[in-house]
């Protein structure tokens, strides 16, 4: 923090901000990754949501965060046991057989697999026989919560708390707003993953709205076997989604497989508004007949009808190459202050699509603009609405899932052909229209009422009896700044004048007393001139600064 705070003001209280090279973020995001892998299971979540936040962090920390897992030693079965048993019971009465050795662990919890008593599966196989057959549920994944995460838990949460005033203090305005939020994001975030209840109601919903389709495939909840800290599910066997050789070995299609997760996502955020928001490979895998499996639904999200309409109108835009769409949609959802120069921002947005679309005008991927819009967020005080950042990692994180399966795989394309395919661009060009045709409307009635207008003002000017108001807009306090550098110059010459006479009259305590004053005055006038300028009076970006600053990342 002494470091960050010294960035913006070289001195601390004063100076112009220092110049920080890409390699310094470096080695500071990986000190910080050390830490929270040292702090433990709290810490490397709030290091995975932190991730996801550019309006927090620069590039270089969103960039070594975002290679931050769960991998952590599992905890010792004795302790798993005793909070399976708490929840559930004997293990030998509710499972046939149980392998005490996690075949995956997080921070979290952890994951076991087991084989359900037959006889207590009966009904329920029974019930679902002409759905799949009789043998479904038996072969089950048995989430466990860590024991005594809950306090641990805790504590961490009211150490961050406490500690939140410390690091306010260390930050602009804008950064202490995102900190906040965050703050209270994490903490709800957190719990909710603790939480199995609603980790299955969640994965139960999702499920549904993929009934039918034969291209996904998520677990089913075994009700009978899951509680607030044990979550039992149908065990789905299949290759990871980045074990490229083993997938090619089984002949499945993977660009198939990569347009058919693009479009399970693009259905989550804008048809369905809940999505599973942790795709890194070790929650996907591939069935041998092609099927998409989903795991761990303790990172999913909701997304309210509002954002959800400006996620399609960006997509939409971006689909188009509408500059001013893409900054509308933006505006609108919160991301881009009203106050930003639009110009600044198209041009920003334009070098950011040309440089991902490459010399193939058509070739351009999401995450690359996404890598734009995230940096412009950082240099800017700019401000992500919670739900939208973690719809942004989730884009980028798929696009790259999608990238590893196919190389030359097209991740805009393939958002165009859905958008299209769901009407969605359609009902955009039959909005646009709507709102061309009203303003030619109102354009026709102002020019009815222009001509009188224009005659009555011609008389009065004629007449002498015109009176021009002017008012000035100063919405960067350029005056203001004028005033006390004028109030500084007076006092800083009176105060050496003064020092001076005290000197010569051989008042030794006074001048001294006039040179502290004196010194003071100046750099209050030198701040003054060194204060940042607003990205609204100079801005500084082209397409060599943005280039050049990809290459250096």
């Amino acid at each position: 923090m002494l470091a960050y705070a010294r960035d913006r003001r070289r001195f601390l209280l004063f100076g112009r901000p220092r110049r920080v090279d890409p390699e310094t973020h470096r080695r500071r995001a990986e000190r910080l990754l050390e830490s929270l892998l040292t702090l433990g299971p709290t810490f490397i979540k709030l290091g995975q949501l932190l991730s996801t936040r550019p309006d927090v962090l620069p590039p270089a920390y969103i960039d070594t965060l975002a290679s931050l897992q769960d991998d952590v030693p599992p905890a010792p079965w004795p302790g798993a046991k005793r909070v399976l048993e708490d929840e559930l019971g004997p293990i030998d009465e509710r499972f046939a057989e149980f392998d005490t050795e996690p075949i995956s662990g997080a921070s979290l919890g952890q994951v076991y697999r087991a084989r359900l008593d037959p006889e207590t599966e009966r009904g329920r196989a029974e019930s679902r026989r002409a759905e799949t057959n009789a043998d479904v549920g038996r072969d089950v994944a048995v989430k466990v919560r860590r024991p005594e995460i809950e306090a641990l838990v805790r504590a961490d949460l009211r150490v961050i708390k406490w500690s939140l005033p410390i690091l306010l203090y260390f930050v602009d305005d804008a950064r202490s707003f995102s900190l906040e939020n965050l703050a209270e994001e994490f903490s709800k975030t957190i719990r909710e993953e603790m939480d199995y209840e609603r980790e299955a109601e969640m994965l139960a919903e999702i499920r549904s709205n993929f009934a039918g389709d034969d291209r996904f495939l998520i677990p089913d909840v075994i009700e009978s076997h899951s509680g607030p800290r044990v979550l039992t599910m149908e065990y789905i066997e299949g290759t990871k989604i980045n074990d490229l050789a083993e997938l090619e070995r089984k002949g499945i299609d993977r660009t198939a497989v990569a347009e058919n997760l693009e479009r399970a996502y693009l259905q989550m955020i804008m048809d369905d508004g809940v999505f599973h928001a942790d795709p890194h490979p070790g929650n996907l895998a591939v069935t041998d007949d092609g099927r998409i499996v989903f795991y761990d639904f303790g990172m999913s999200g909701r997304v309210d009808p509002f954002v959800q309409e400006k996620i399609i109108e960006f997509y939409v835009a971006v689909a188009n190459q509408d500059i001013d769409a893409i900054l509308d949609a933006l505006i609108e959802i919160g991301t881009l202050s009203p106050d930003a120069d639009r110009g600044v921002m198209a041009e920003v947005m334009e070098i950011a699509i040309q440089d991902a679309r490459g010399e193939d005008v058509e070739q351009y991927r999401v995450n690359q603009i996404v890598g734009q819009i995230e940096d412009s967020i950082y240099v800017f005080p700019f401000r992500l609405p919670k739900n939208l950042a973690l719809v942004l990692r989730v884009a980028t994180v798929v696009e790259g899932v999608c990238v590893t399966l196919d190389e030359n795989f097209d991740f805009i394309s393939t958002a165009t052909d859905y958008l299209t395919e769901q009407g969605y661009r359609e009902e955009s060009i039959r909005q646009y229209l709507d709102e061309t045709g009203r303003q030619l409307r109102r354009s026709g009635e102002s020019l009815t009422r222009l001509a009188p207008k224009a005659e009555r003002a011609l008389d009065r000017l004629d007449r002498d009896d015109l009176l021009v108001r002017i008012g000035v807009e100063d919405k960067e306090n350029v005056f203001d700044r004028l005033a006390k550098r004028l109030v500084y110059g007076m006092l800083l010459t009176m105060s050496l004048f003064s020092m001076g006479v005290l000197y010569a009259l051989e008042a030794p305590r006074g001048s001294v007393v006039a040179a502290v004053f004196s010194v003071f005055v100046a750099i209050q006038l030198y701040r003054s001139f060194r204060s940042p300028t607003s990205i609204g009076t100079q801005p500084q970006f082209t397409r060599q600064n943005l280039r050049q600053r990809r290459g250096e990342e």
